[in-house]
């Protein structure tokens, strides 16, 4: 389980493609003081496993799926990433439960300056996530536990704070970008527990009348 805060911003070495998936290189520091091999860390909010520990890189393969479904395959060398390590049984869980287990890809819309190195992100979502997002809830975007400030219609609006600026890849996105989102996880079991409920229909006059009264 992760928590949205990003440790640090990896540098990707290289990534290579393989007959089903690929495997990413990333440089870092951080993050390798106590990561073994087998461990689980998030990269840009997906949770991959580290393997082929180097003194300043780690490797991780991806799966199809994985490729699919987040923006890991726009990747190239050089491209920056967030990192974070999984949560300690004993740490503070300042953002809110993350899994690393991305929903879909929205495109970024825009990154305005509000002032004082403040921003307004406003990025475009799948209609098939917006049963999950709900104003000032939380969701994960590219691993980055953020608030949802707005919500009109597909577009999901976000205030980044100068620390969030300036310590993930958000400052380094064009229009058009691709970004991992992830629901939370709380609202994705209470939105099945409510489809599956058996819900009656209302009563109403035309209801009544079918029925002779």
């Amino acid at each position: 389980m992760f928590t949205g805060i990003i440790e640090e911003l990896g540098t990707v070495a290289s990534i290579q493609a393989r007959s089903a998936g690929s495997q990413l290189q990333v440089r870092c520091c951080a993050v390798l003081e106590d990561l073994r091999e087998g461990a689980s860390i998030a990269v840009n909010g997906v949770c991959l496993t580290a393997v082929n520990r180097g003194l300043d890189t780690f490797a991780a393969d991806l799966a199809p799926e994985t490729l699919r479904r987040s923006n890991l395959g726009d990747l190239g060398p050089g491209s920056r990433v967030n990192l974070e390590r999984p949560l300690a049984p004993t740490g503070r869980l300042s953002g809110h439960i993350v899994q690393g287990h991305v929903d879909g890809t929205g495109e970024l819309l825009s990154l305005e300056a509000l002032g004082d190195q403040n921003w307004w992100l406003r990025v475009r979502v799948p209609s098939e996530l917006d049963a999950f997002l709900v104003y000032k809830g939380s969701v994960a975007i590219d691993g980055i536990s953020l608030t949802v400030a707005a919500l009109e219609s597909d577009v999901l609006s976000a205030t980044i704070i100068p620390h969030t600026y300036q310590n993930t890849t958000l400052g380094g996105y064009l229009p058009g970008a691709r970004v991992n989102l992830e629901c939370d996880i709380l609202a994705k079991h209470v939105e099945k527990l409510v489809r599956k409920l058996d819900v009656k229909s209302p009563l109403t006059v035309e209801r009544l009348r079918e029925n002779g009264y």
